[in-house]
């Protein structure tokens, strides 16, 4: 699967349905949420508490929406349904680490509220040393820039701008047609109730797009499963592989491999990576790379936390993250099962229309396959629940480019102005934060042109967070949990680490963008060759393994740190006055909750067996 076509597929199959409720439906959806920024940016204070953190005052249940909000955009909710379609619950892997929210809740809550942070930087910087603090900052910041918003444009432009095809504009004689005009319309529109609002408006509208987005997504599930008959019929007709969990762990030919199995696409050409998309993954990857990058996403970006620390006290913040723990779950049934039930209508018959994604040997036909989504919404839907779809889906992309916003002009504002400038007043901070925000909103813009060109991006780009997350993940974990890390320790690693990663990612950019004549790769068996063709999962572990080893090895060759000076930022220094505090934040349905989620989590692997 390939983002752009599968998108664009659901944007022109929805612009042929949409009937006047839909447009209404959608213009409600716009209407609350100019309604909630408006009201947001009136009770909002001149102080860069109240704009980088919602003045600390976030409920719970605001804080796991939010979360949740920001990690499904429309290309999660678009392409899961076409891996579900064409290979079952074999994405659900990913989906199911919602366990990985439970350890922010328990292990690095405590820590981040103790400590009163703004942003994942600025706690390094208490753990370790300043230098860790900019280096973390200046990565984070440029990662955000060529991933999240890169990603977030595209899906703006691809769903957006082909809800009306044939929209355009001419200036003179520049066409502009309604790729440009829907990225500028989402980019304008989400860059400016975050710049106004701040987090607090991003926060308040993720809990609205929340509603919307389980709701429309809901629908297709439910009418899906009517359509065919129930649970039982879906289980009967999609068959116990399309079932099975556990089986894309060791695909064939992958078991003994380093390297990703090797397809080529209608002209010929290598597909390295073509079975990930299919739901393939070697199970060393799965086992060893999945989680690092699911806990220093869910744990250690601020794209993620600065959520949690949006909340007035430990005990807050922890249950916002067992419900954006229990909300993570949601994917699996929204998005991955809508397009088994998708299949499971074509291959019984039930809906005619639905028969071409069937091949002769009864699987799915891949490209066609990619549609379940905007082919569940075109011949099941009513009127009415179609725009409430579609809205979801805007809703997927504002909150995920709304959350990327907001980070970045915390991380510039918070980590490198107010550094810079000290002495600067609070009307001065939210000021530069506001500037910061329009910065990203322009960046973003600057990125179209380079986007709209860029065939192979969207593979290119799921990378980027396997090369450069290793080294944010060690020195995390190992501070929180060894006080003999120091910061020179902590600092060589993530130059070590980054300085890998970047060294990847220049090698693997000309061949995933198809520049400088290198569409095929490098000369079989060079050095780069190599280097380019080790999958990202397994790189990635080897970027963790040699960013400990960093760690560990730099900070005992050199001098213990001072515990006095991280008191209460690990475990071994944490006082019994704080951790009998930190005990007193939770009681039984804290809990409760979090055994709830880890009971479905197992449940789930036991019952999708096949």
């Amino acid at each position: 699967m390939t983002l752009k076509p599968a998108l664009a597929l659901f944007a022109t199959s929805a612009s042929t349905q949409l009937t006047g409720i839909d447009w209404i439906v959608i213009a409600i959806y716009f209407a609350i949420l100019l309604v909630v920024a408006w009201w947001v940016v009136r009770k909002g204070k001149d102080s860069a508490t109240d704009y980088f953190l919602a003045g600390r005052n976030l409920g719970w249940w605001i804080i796991g929406a939010s979360i949740f909000a920001s990690n499904i955009g429309s290309e999660h909710i678009v392409g899961l349904a076409g891996a579900g379609a064409t290979s079952g619950v074999a994405l659900a892997h990913y989906e199911l680490h919602a366990w990985c929210l439970l350890v922010l809740a328990w292990v690095f809550v405590p820590f981040y509220m103790r400590s009163m942070v703004f942003t994942m930087p600025e706690f390094l910087e208490r753990r370790f040393s300043a230098g860790s603090r900019y280096v973390l900052s200046v990565v984070s910041i440029i990662t955000f820039i060529v991933s999240k918003i890169a990603v977030g444009i595209f899906a703006g432009g691809v769903v957006f701008g082909t809800l009306l095809p044939e929209l355009h504009i001419t200036i003179g004689h520049t066409y502009i047609d309604s790729f440009w005009i829907g990225s500028v319309l989402v980019i304008g529109l989400t860059g400016l109730y975050t710049t106004l609002g701040g987090m607090r408006a991003v926060a308040y509208n993720d809990a609205v797009q929340t509603f919307v987005l389980i709701l429309g997504s809901a629908s297709l599930t439910f009418y899906g499963l009517h359509k065919l008959g129930g649970w039982h019929e879906l289980r009967y007709w999609s068959g116990s592989e399309m079932f099975n969990l556990w089986k894309p762990m060791i695909p064939a030919g992958v078991q003994g491999t380093w390297a990703p199995v090797m397809q080529t696409d209608a002209t010929g050409k290598l597909v390295k990576e073509a079975w990930y998309f299919n739901g393939y993954f070697p199970w060393l990857g799965m086992l060893f790379c999945a989680p690092i990058i699911g806990l220093w996403y869910w744990c250690t970006d601020q794209y993620i936390v600065q959520r949690a620390l949006g909340a007035p006290n430990e005990a807050v913040a922890r249950r916002g993250a067992i419900f954006a723990s229990f909300l993570k779950l949601f994917p699996v049934y929204l998005f991955i099962i809508p397009g088994l039930i998708c299949y499971a209508l074509a291959k019984s018959g039930k809906i005619p229309e639905l028969g071409a994604m069937i091949g002769p040997d009864g699987r799915p036909i891949d490209s066609v396959a990619q549609g379940a989504f905007p082919m569940l919404v075109q011949y099941l839907l009513p009127p009415g629940l179609r725009g409430l779809v579609v809205a979801g889906l805007l809703s997927a992309l504002m909150g995920s480019l709304a959350g990327v916003f907001n980070a970045c002009s915390t991380l510039f504002t918070v980590d490198l102005y107010a550094k810079w400038r000290p002495g600067a007043s609070q009307h001065q901070i939210v000021r530069v934060g506001r500037l910061a925000t329009a910065a990203m909103v322009l960046v973003a813009l600057a990125w179209i042109p380079v986007i709209k060109g860029a065939q192979g991006l969207y593979i290119y780009l799921q990378a980027v967070q396997g090369y450069l997350a290793p080294p944010i993940f060690v020195v995390f974990f190992f501070g929180v949990f060894f006080k003999r890390m120091n910061a020179k320790g902590a600092l060589w690693a993530m130059i070590v680490g980054f300085a890998l990663g970047t060294f990847r990612m220049l090698v693997d950019t000309p061949v995933s963008l198809g520049k400088w004549g290198l569409q095929n790769g490098y000369p079989h068996g060079s050095f780069l060759w190599i280097i380019n063709n080790i999958y990202f999962q397994y790189f990635s572990v080897l970027i963790t393994i040699v960013s400990a080893i960093v760690m560990v090895g730099v900070s005992h060759m050199t001098a213990e740190p001072d515990y006095e000076k991280i008191r209460n930022l690990t475990f071994e220094t944490t006082t019994g006055e704080d951790r009998a505090h930190s005990r007193a934040s939770w009681s039984w349905r804290e809990v409760a909750g979090s055994a709830l989620v880890l009971v479905c989590i197992l449940g789930a692997y036991l019952y999708f067996r096949g």
